[in-house]
């Protein structure tokens, strides 16, 4: 908890996360909800942009941090796999319905080079002696969050230590996906 408590604070001063957002986000995680809600009947007006809804799959993915690592998994309540992880992330926080393995997940989307990667693009490494057998969520400053293996829970990596960056394999914006998605549901 004090490490989402940290990520959401650095946020907070780079501006990724404006206040309501973090409050929200803390006091739900701190009620013991699992994740930030994005449901059309809340009392915020719907995002339309894809820097909100980046917004929004940051929060959601750092109330996560914790939640234990499942092969296959794609709940909270039962732990994640990487690409269950980024599926449920995206589809509660964009609405954004994603393929189910990370190989698929590359296969959309813009490409985006490393030093250009913005917070809300997915990150792509080889885990498995396969390209794109792994993705993350970007959130900024070389960092990105993930469901890393077995034994382990969904947590926030520095992309510059040396296992991470020599397995880098790509990045990937959503941001016309998300639009495309967007307009089909108006």
């Amino acid at each position: 908890m004090k490490h989402l408590v940290f990520l959401v604070l650095c946020f907070l001063l780079t501006g990724i996360v404006t206040p309501v957002m973090a409050e929200e986000a803390l006091s739900e995680n701190v009620a013991g909800v699992m994740l930030y809600s994005t449901d059309e009947n809340n009392d915020q007006a719907p995002s339309s942009s894809w820097q909100d809804k980046a917004q929004e799959v940051l929060i959601n993915a750092l109330s996560l941090t914790g939640i234990k690592y499942k092969y296959g998994g794609s709940l909270p309540s039962t732990g994640f796999d990487c690409s269950g992880f980024v599926r449920y992330v995206f589809q509660n926080a964009a609405n954004l319905t994603l393929p189910p393995t990370a190989r698929a997940i590359s296969q959309i989307g813009k490409t985006v080079k490393k030093d250009e990667l913005q917070p809300g693009d997915l990150v792509f490494f080889n885990t498995l002696k396969s390209a794109f057998s792994h993705v993350g969520i970007y959130i900024g400053d070389n960092k990105f969050i993930h469901a890393p293996s077995r034994g382990k829970v969904v947590r926030v990596e520095n992309m510059e230590d040396s296992y991470w960056a020599r397995r880098f394999n790509g990045g990937l914006r959503l941001d016309k996906v998300a639009e495309q998605s967007l307009t089909k549901s108006q």
